[in-house]
Order: C-alpha cells, then sequence, then structure tokens
C-alpha cells in the first residue's frame, strides 16, 4: 500500500521553483517531490539533505545593519 499526503500552506515561490525543477527534470511535480523527498530520507542524513535544500531561502546574504544599544525607559 502507497501513502499519500496533502503539503498545506506551500509558498507560492516555492510551488513556483518546483515546477520549473520538475519540468527540467522532465517529471511532473509530484514525481519531482517524491524524488527529492526519497533522496532526503532514504539517500542520506535528513537534517543535512535540508539545509542545502533551504540554502536559498535563508537569506544568509542579506546585509543588515549593526546593532544599536536599546534606550532607556522612564517609567516615573
Amino acid at each position: 500500500m502507497m501513502a499519500a499526503i496533502t503539503v498545506r500552506n506551500l509558498d507560492d515561490e516555492v510551488q513556483r521553483r518546483l515546477k520549473v525543477h520538475a519540468a527540467a527534470n522532465n517529471q511532473s511535480m509530484e514525481s519531482e517531490v517524491r524524488a527529492i523527498l526519497s533522496a532526503a530520507l532514504i539517500g542520506g542524513d535528513l537534517a543535512r539533505a535540508w539545509v542545502a535544500a533551504t540554502a536559498e531561502f535563508r537569506g544568509d546574504d542579506l546585509n543588515l545593519p549593526a546593532r544599536t544599544t536599546g534606550r532607556e525607559l522612564d517609567l516615573s
């Protein structure tokens, strides 16, 4: 017996990229998701695969301003 799952609240950009990735591999989105999940769970370390798969979405390349000290709060 094969299980079926539904993924709710999938970000539009993730869906778009998945569709592009699937088309590049001549697969349906469903087939592409099966391949990605199988590779991540059966082919190796899930945590490492997840970090690699989500690297482009983390924002590691953002240039954030330096943090400043907070202002003193006067409660009198």
